[in-house]
């Protein structure tokens, strides 16, 4: 792992979780896992396309995994690749 991974991992980390973020607003972050974005064509790709979830939003019967990315994107007012632009508009200088 880069020296800038490991930066913007941390960063994201911090954030707390982007999907609470959307539905309850600003709050105290918890714990989260780090979600690939895997939309539009793309794979897994790198530390970049990484969402910071909780677990409900990431492993959760409402999550990413247990809806599955089409149903996620459904299921929600926002989609997974809003809340990549959000983590990454708050990771940027």
């Amino acid at each position: 792992m880069t020296k800038d991974e490991k930066v913007h991992k941390s960063k994201l980390a911090e954030l707390g979780c982007m999907a609470c973020r959307r539905i309850f607003g600003p709050h105290t972050p918890g714990s989260v896992e780090l979600h690939h974005y895997r939309g539009g064509g793309w794979g897994k790709g790198d530390y970049k396309t990484l969402i910071p979830l909780c677990v409900e939003h990431h492993r959760g019967n409402q999550g990413i995994h247990g809806l599955g990315t089409k149903g996620f994107d459904k299921f929600y007012p926002f989609t997974q690749r809003d809340l990549l632009n959000d983590a990454l508009a708050m990771v940027s200088p």
